[in-house]
């Protein structure tokens, strides 16, 4: 289990380095980030390199028994390369240039950026290849974190390059583009820009194709250092941080391309319920590289410094926020960072060594989580303990991002909120693509799922011929891969599976806790509940458990085989089917026609998980306790503001000490050992 945090020595004089070594083995870290923002102290000029610093700052780690994660130093531009080279300067769409002074200040296609980061991670492979404190190597640093996408003339001819790539003639471009609509057709592809600020909006597929196009130039970035490191002899483990579940790149591919998976996670104390979305990310990460334990690579010890808002953790919540990524396939705890900075940017940006030093409450939880963390046995990986499988696509994001819809929907925060509902019922769940192996699966969810390959359709449907239960949610199946309707209008390829015809989209206006551009709140006080009026903000309907209520969309459906579990209560669609089932051999194909809101989505899940046969990790658990399982290993965590009884029995993982009954208190936390079943956890 590793434990630390990134260092920047060069923010500070040497003889500040002995007594971070100090603190850091009394801190009990194993392993500290170094160099992420050293290009400039690395190499003060083109072709002049500085290893001295950091040649005595390893050598003084490894001395002490610190391990090294040791960066490339690429991700923030030194002020001498951008004065020599203004043409690697980024832009946005309007044509505007980011200048330096900030960070990343580069745009990813600049053939001038690229030569100059392969000088530079090319001395420090050479340098550092066969170090012994190097143990991991950290390209680059969360890629395309402040520039999503670049507009710049190096991206267009990039662009350009990777179109040709793709489609090999300008007609096959044009027919997967539907070019012939508004006179866009090209005779050339160096008459493609990037979609840069236009009067209108632009061609969806070709959005769609840029977004591939900025997620797989980033990736060149990372596979080009990542190539050089190889060259020059290293066999340590390469990687690079992701955050989440990012827009712009697309982890999935990416995953492939990693030796480890490591992410950096900043839930908001200011938000109850953050957790569940810490757990998502959490989630996402472990079913990235499945079988694989990965790296939380960054995580606060307290306030941040960049919302508008930085509440400081509560109390034991650093603690129980870290547990939650051990619990979830974590064999890393990092923090960004260290010490704190004292002056620059994230200066106000909590760190392991605060500014106050040792007597703060910071430190005395950073040295005791890592104390804990030491004595821990190895844990199992872990990998597919969840039965129960949410569909994630980035695709499928990219394009529900385009303009020019029904409606305008989230699909990034309503995947969250069917995340969360099956998070409170202490249910694990899995993310997958329409393509993954589903065989291990009881469940599977996919919502809005409007971007639909031909083999995901095909991998789904299977799903649940062998038997699995299959639920998929409105505007789903709509458009193909250049987000391009099939012949036979909507669900052309799930529709025989669900056993319904869609034939129309139903939009409601937006409810009035749900904001749009351009529309807040207020703006729908007045609706009307009902099933697809106009100003109709809600769409009503039946459940075998109750009434549930719909929102966003009230589509129309027809059923072809399926039967209807529950039909749209008011309005036009009043009696019209809203839920269905749809028997295929051992399986179940479940339909929604509408998005419910979160107790309609937590009716639905419960209803499907139940006739699925899928039971909780722990069964009648509290709603802010969390649960969840890492091979034999359970992990039980209060994230309430309150101390929970548990009547919990079972082994302590780690201690051998048996478990009878356990009071929690506020972000308190239990590894439960389950490996002989004869004395399991249970309630």
């Amino acid at each position: 289990m590793h434990y630390g945090g990134d260092y920047n020595p060069e923010q500070w004089p040497e003889s500040v380095w002995h007594e971070d070594v100090r603190l850091m083995r009394e801190a009990g870290v194993t392993m500290v980030s170094l160099g992420i923002f050293a290009w400039s102290r690395i190499q003060p000029a083109e072709s002049e390199f500085d290893f001295d610093w950091l040649d005595t700052i390893i050598d003084l780690l490894h001395a002490n028994g610190v391990a090294v994660c040791l960066a490339t130093a690429t991700a923030s531009t030194p002020p001498w390369a951008t004065s020599a080279y203004p043409e690697m300067l980024p832009q946005n769409e309007n044509g505007t240039v980011y200048w330096p002074g900030s960070r990343q200040a580069y745009a990813p296609t600049s053939p001038v950026y690229r030569r100059l980061a392969s000088e530079l991670v090319t001395a420090m492979a050479e340098r550092y290849a066969g170090h012994p404190a190097v143990v991991l190597w950290h390209v680059n640093n969360e890629y395309g974190c402040h520039l999503n996408y670049d507009y710049s003339d190096n991206a267009a001819i990039a662009f350009r390059a990777w179109l040709e790539a793709k489609y090999d003639s300008i007609d096959a471009l044009n027919g997967a583009w539907g070019t012939d609509f508004w006179s866009q057709r090209y005779t050339a592809f160096d008459q493609i820009t990037p979609p840069r600020k236009a009067p209108y909006s632009h061609n969806p597929a070709g959005l769609v194709d840029f977004r591939r196009f900025t997620s797989d130039a980033l990736l060149e970035l990372y596979l080009m250092e990542k190539r050089i490191i190889r060259a020059a002899g290293a066999e340590q483990p390469v990687t690079t941080n992701f955050m989440g579940a990012f827009p712009p790149a697309d982890y999935w591919r990416w995953a492939q391309e990693m030796d480890v998976i490591t992410d950096d996670c900043y839930p908001d104390p200011n938000d109850p319920e953050s957790f569940r979305a810490a757990a998502f990310a959490r989630d996402l990460m472990r079913s990235l590289k499945p079988d694989v334990p990965w790296l939380l690579l960054e995580q606060s010890s307290n306030a941040l410094n960049w919302r508008p808002t930085n509440a400081p953790k509560a109390p034991g919540q650093m603690a129980a926020l870290t547990a939650q990524a051990i619990a979830r396939g974590a064999d890393g705890i990092m923090f960004f960072q260290w010490r704190q900075s004292r002056s620059g940017s994230e200066k106000f940006h909590s760190a392991m060594l605060p500014h106050a030093g040792t007597s703060t409450r910071t430190w005395r939880e950073v040295a005791a989580l890592g104390a804990e963390l030491g004595a821990l046995p190895p844990l199992p990986a872990g990998s597919r303990d969840a039965r129960v499988a949410l569909v994630f696509d980035w695709e499928n994001w990219w394009a529900l991002r385009n303009p020019d819809h029904p409606i305008a929907l989230d699909y990034f925060a309503i995947l969250q909120d069917w995340y969360a509902v099956i998070h409170r019922q202490h249910v694990q769940v899995d993310f997958v693509l329409p393509t993954s192996d589903l065989s291990g699966y009881a469940v599977v969810v996919a919502p809005e799922l409007y971007l639909l390959r031909a083999e995901g359709a095909a991998n789904l449907t299977a799903f649940v011929e062998s038997g699995g239960h299959l639920l998929v949610t409105a505007f789903s199946d709509i458009v193909d891969e250049n987000d391009a309707f099939r012949p036979g209008g909507y669900l052309t390829q799930l529709g025989p599976v669900l056993g319904i015809t869609l034939e129309d989209f139903g939009a409601l206006a937006f409810p009035a806790a749900v904001s749009a551009t351009g529309l807040s709140a207020g703006d729908t006080a007045g609706s009307t509940p009902g099933a697809g009026g106009p100003g109709q903000n809600s769409a009503p309907f039946d459940t075998p458990q109750g009434k549930a209520i719909g929102q966003l969309l009230a589509e129309e459906i027809h059923l072809a085989g399926a039967e209807q579990l529950g039909a749209f209560r008011g309005g036009r669609l009043d009696g019209r089917p809203a839920f269905t089932v749809h028997a295929v051999g051992s399986g179940r194909a479940y339909y929604l026609a509408t998005i419910p809101d979160a107790a309609g989505k937590q009716t639905v899940t419960g209803q499907v998980i139940e006739a699925a046969g899928v039971q909780p990790v722990l069964p009648g658990l509290p709603e802010l306790v969390e649960v969840a399982r890492r091979g034999t290993v359970v992990t039980v965590i209060n994230h309430g503001p309150v101390a929970v009884q548990l009547d919990l029995t079972g082994i302590e993982f780690g201690t051998g000490d048996a478990v009878a009954g356990r009071i929690l208190e506020p972000f308190g936390y239990l590894l439960l050992d389950t490996t002989d079943e004869a004395v399991g956890a249970h309630l």
